[in-house]
């Protein structure tokens, strides 16, 4: 049976306090079994917040963006297994002795998560940091990187999912943030799709924040991006 659109939406709780992100997981947990914890809120809230939000009946996924020594990232690796996480990112930038050091200790109930590039970068923004291809073929080198080290999913915005499907195992799952419903503002998101385009195109999961969180009320911009969603299974 191919998951349905609740198990595919990811909620992006990009809130500053335990109290906000608690009642967002409860009003949307009916509608999306996984609730993405980041920088922001993770800091603000340390690991407590992840047993919170796993208590609520989500799924948790931890987006660190780890990138470090590959003894340090295994190190946290281990440690988001104990707080009982599903989802969890490092950067692929990182390199391949790194990425094989954390998978090697990421048991099966963790699909750990492989960045590209991020979704707020373009190609000015590599140009600035030495890279000269443009942003496809970045996703794509460091998308074969991390498949080769036997990474479980990657990170990339819509507009690469061609390209990775092409490059890379169909079995690694592709995690797609920039999710844009059809008139919403892009805000600082540069590579963006619609619901239906993403999944239509061939993403796993998407992931979905502001459009939803900041919306009026949030369950009813859930119920529409699951109906776009839907409608492109």
């Amino acid at each position: 049976m191919k998951p349905s659109g609740r198990d595919r939406l990811i909620i992006a709780l990009d809130v500053g306090t335990r109290a906000e992100a608690i009642s967002l997981a409860l009003t949307l947990a009916p509608f999306a079994a996984w609730m993405k914890i980041g920088l922001q809120l993770f800091t603000a809230e340390g690991p407590d917040l992840v047993r919170a939000i796993r208590e609520t009946g989500a799924q948790a996924f931890l987006d660190l963006k780890l990138h470090d020594i590959p003894n340090t990232v295994a190190r946290a690796v281990e440690s988001a297994v104990g707080l009982d996480v599903q989802m969890l990112t490092l950067h692929l930038g990182g390199g391949s002795e790194m990425i094989r050091t954390a998978v090697s200790v990421a048991p099966d109930t963790l699909l750990l998560l492989g960045v590209t590039v991020l979704t707020s970068a373009n190609r000015e923004t590599l140009r600035e940091t030495g890279i000269i291809d443009d942003v496809s073929q970045q996703v794509v080198r460091l998308a074969k990187i991390g498949a080769e080290c036997g990474i479980g999913g990657v990170v990339a915005s819509a507009r690469e999912i061609g390209a990775l499907r092409k490059a890379i195992d169909r079995n690694v799952k592709l995690v797609i943030p920039g999710i844009r419903p059809t008139g919403s503002d892009e805000h600082d998101q540069k590579r963006t799709m619609t619901p239906a385009e993403a999944v239509a195109a061939g993403a796993d999961y998407l992931v979905v924040g502001r459009p939803i969180i900041a919306a009026p009320d949030p369950a009813i911009a859930v119920k529409q991006i699951l109906e776009e969603i839907e409608s492109a299974l």
